[in-house]
């Protein structure tokens, strides 16, 4: 298989592991319920080994920009549909922007591998 589509393919777990991690942080209320704490620590461990085997075949800055800008969203929109947290339009905008960020380091910049 393509090293490329399995770091790919790593980081894609790696920002879902660490999206329902935060889920669980915001579940576990400041680390006083024992079953989330424990399942975002699991969840943690294996986002961060995940973004280790990624890190074979893409650098590290492309790497942490897409972790962050796909989480980032993937998080705030966890955050509306599960916890009812509202977003305005500042931070809609805000989120906007940080997904333009990544789109265009993914088609434009040399630094991404592909």
């Amino acid at each position: 298989m393509n090293p490329m589509l399995q770091a790919y393919g790593a980081l894609g777990l790696a920002i879902v592991c660490e999206v329902a991690a935060s889920a669980f942080l915001q579940k576990s209320e400041q680390f006083t319920r024992m079953g989330p704490m424990i399942a975002m620590t699991v969840l943690y461990l294996v986002a961060f080994f995940l973004l280790s085997q990624a890190l074979k075949a893409m650098p590290l800055g492309v790497a942490y920009a897409i972790w962050a800008g796909l989480g980032i969203v993937l998080t705030a929109v966890v955050g509306v549909v599960a916890f009812r947290q509202m977003l305005d339009m500042a931070a809609l905008i805000g989120i906007g922007l940080i997904v333009g960020g990544v789109v265009v380091m993914q088609v434009f910049s040399r630094a991404t591998g592909h």
